[in-house]
């Protein structure tokens, strides 16, 4: 796996830009990876459409920007609906099942849906929402490893909250390994 581009969207609120922080410092700080994080969001803390696009590879980036994404996650339906078309032709999709019904997708992507805010909610705590994503990315592509994935968020989440987060990446990681022995994925 030479380079992965990833895109993530969804709402303000649903934590779409910490969980590209995440991906990207599993992949450069604990796998000694090379990764870049873009960023975009609406003027409105909550509710406005986001999105975060990670770029992981072997070698140095040169072009940031996320074209044709290999692995697309969205947490809401204006997320898939504007992202979808970019999807890399042989790409994998993972959406929150309960908010995103995926249709007309492109032959050759493969999808996977996880209850992402139930879980959440049975956690206690449905701001969890994207770390048992960003668990059921790590569990399904393996585009970082399961231990740096497990680092990155204890260091990215505030003191006295890393049992829950730990718990909810957990449980998506479970979730998305128990789904799929996960192929590499495709890099553009």
């Amino acid at each position: 796996m030479s380079k992965t581009e990833i895109r993530i969207g969804g709402l303000g609120g649903q934590g779409v830009i910490l969980s590209g922080m995440i991906l990207g410092r599993a992949a450069s700080i604990h796998d000694g990876r090379h990764a870049t994080l873009i960023q975009a969001f609406g003027p409105e803390a909550r509710g406005s459409a986001c999105s975060a696009q990670v770029t992981v590879s072997d070698v140095p980036i040169g072009y940031p920007y996320v074209r044709q994404p290999g692995i697309l996650i969205v947490m809401s339906r204006d997320a898939y609906t504007q992202f979808v078309p970019q999807i890399h032709p042989e790409g994998i999709l993972l959406y929150e099942q309960d908010l995103v019904q995926p249709e007309n997708l492109p032959a050759g992507v493969r999808a996977f849906g996880i209850p992402a805010t139930r879980m959440a909610e049975q956690l206690g705590r449905r701001l969890v929402l994207n770390i048992i994503m960003v668990g059921f990315c790590t569990g399904v592509t393996q585009v970082v490893s399961e231990a740096s994935a497990r680092q990155a968020v204890i260091d990215s989440v505030p003191r006295g909250t890393q049992k829950l987060n730990l718990d909810a990446f957990q449980a998506g990681f479970e979730f998305g390994r128990n789904l799929v022995v996960a192929p590499s994925p495709v890099a553009p």
